[in-house]
């Protein structure tokens, strides 16, 4: 993405013989002659998503910004078709972030057809371990990203406006990182990698300066995945370490922010679910006399057009990548998505659904209940009535 690349240098630490013996020097680091860390090349990807909307008309969008479709994914191995979106994002440049510190971020902006914009900084990087762990904390805790991603979706959106489907006026947001190295001096194994820079890792996908327990450490590092023996993947819940060349990656990094679309989606509906639930506690705690069952109808009738709509998205959400052969993209995304959380709300969503579809039914028992005994009444009173005229008629 970027044209130039940010050399990040900090000093190296040559230790003495002696410390190796005494165990002085740090985990993860081993001797080389006139050096302790091997030298890394990559990039580091910023990814910041909103919900802004129910829906993005693509083909419209496009017209307006005179943006591309984004090309499907490579894949390691040759193969006729894997991972596919069905209706793939747009993709449009952005202006470069310049930082604070002068670090310079080449930018894009990608549109999902579900109503999800994603907003993609990159930076690439020249430097030891030490660079990636002090940057990888820097930016995970102490960087605004969202404020800057936030400006630009809002400025995009004014041309956008036409495209877009049930605009919201709050929006749901989440980030996340991808320290993506594809150069690794020496060419270790993933194995080799992990053994000798686990501790390493385990930091930089923490976002943390100090050294982590060794119960934190192999608990990271558990979430890897490798396709080759020198290719890895290890994901957090807000980062992931890629060591892989930079088209063999490609793949995990649409994963990833694939998955994370998902959350927001899913969050959104919780959310939706969550505020109709309880409009619909505070109609039935007005109760359930007979003139309050006729009012349940409408809430009824507004609950069932929620259910529907939900059920909709979330099949577009859901259907928006298909894994047709390809076992390990989809190993991949099922350990992404349950590192960030999408299986633990689509549960919630799932419940919800549930229970808003019992109140319904309860509603429209309720009501088809006092309609059938007003039905009655009436049938009753019509009868009363028939039977005064036709008495009152002999009497007469």
């Amino acid at each position: 993405m970027a044209d130039l690349e940010t050399t990040l240098t900090f000093p190296k630490t040559v230790f003495p013989e002696s410390a190796v013996s005494q165990g002085a020097l740090p985990q993860g680091a081993r001797m080389a002659p006139g050096a302790v860390d091997q030298a890394l090349h990559g990039s580091v990807l910023v990814l910041i998503q909103f919900d802004v909307c129910e829906e993005i008309r693509l083909d419209q969008l496009r017209e307006i910004f005179g943006a591309r479709t984004m090309q499907q994914p490579s894949f390691k191995h040759s193969a006729p078709a894997y991972v596919r979106y069905q209706r793939p994002p747009v993709v449009e440049s952005i202006d470069p972030l310049i930082l604070d510190s002068g670090e310079r971020l080449e930018g894009q902006i990608k549109y999902y057809d579900y109503g999800v914009l994603s907003v993609v900084f990159e930076l690439p990087f020249s430097g030891d371990w030490d660079t990636l762990v002090r940057l990888g904390s820097r930016w995970v805790w102490d960087v605004d990203f969202e404020k800057h991603a936030s400006r630009i979706v809002r400025e995009k959106l004014e041309r956008a406006a036409p495209a877009l489907v049930k605009r919201y006026t709050d929006w749901l947001s989440e980030d996340y990182f991808i320290f993506h190295v594809r150069e690794i001096a020496g060419s270790p194994s993933a194995a080799e990698l992990c053994a000798s820079h686990g501790g390493r890792i385990a930091q930089i996908v923490r976002g943390e300066l100090a050294q982590l327990s060794d119960g934190e450490r192999n608990e990271i590092l558990q979430s890897r995945a490798s396709y080759y023996p020198n290719d890895l993947a290890v994901i957090g819940w807000n980062a992931a370490f890629l060591y892989d060349s930079e088209s063999g990656a490609e793949t995990a990094i649409q994963l990833l922010e694939y998955a994370n679309s998902q959350l927001l989606e899913f969050r959104h509906y919780d959310e939706l679910l969550t505020r109709e639930l309880a409009t619909v506690y505070a109609a039935l705690d007005k109760g359930t006399g007979m003139w309050a069952r006729w009012r349940l109808a409408r809430a009824a009738t507004a609950l069932h057009t929620v259910l529907l709509d939900v059920n909709e998205l979330t099949e577009r959400a859901d259907n928006a990548i298909k894994f047709l052969s390809d076992m390990f993209s989809a190993r991949l995304y099922k350990l992404a998505a349950a590192k960030v959380g999408v299986p633990d709300y689509k549960d919630l969503v799932t419940q919800k659904l549930k229970t808003a579809e019992d109140l319904y039914r309860f509603m429209v028992d309720q009501f088809n209940q006092s309609r059938a005994f007003v039905l009655e009444l009436m049938v009753v009173i019509i009868l009363i009535v028939e039977l005064v005229f036709l008495f009152g008629g002999k009497t007469m």
